[in-house]
């Protein structure tokens, strides 16, 4: 991942989740996410690759 941080609608689209299965998945704390201000969420980029590579699946 390129990015440190993400917004959570690129990191939906990246994980090919909704945006409210990334909030699901950062209050179960599957993903890791910091806020920048009062509301903005921000998924941390690292998290996102754990994950990924955490659930990939040999074919």
């Amino acid at each position: 991942m390129n990015k440190q941080l993400l917004r959570v609608n690129e990191a939906a689209l990246v994980l090919n989740v909704s945006r409210w299965t990334v909030y699901r998945w950062v209050e179960e704390g599957k993903l890791s996410a910091t806020r920048i201000g009062k509301q903005s969420l921000r998924v941390i980029g690292n998290s996102v690759d754990k994950l990924i590579s955490e659930n990939l699946t040999a074919h």
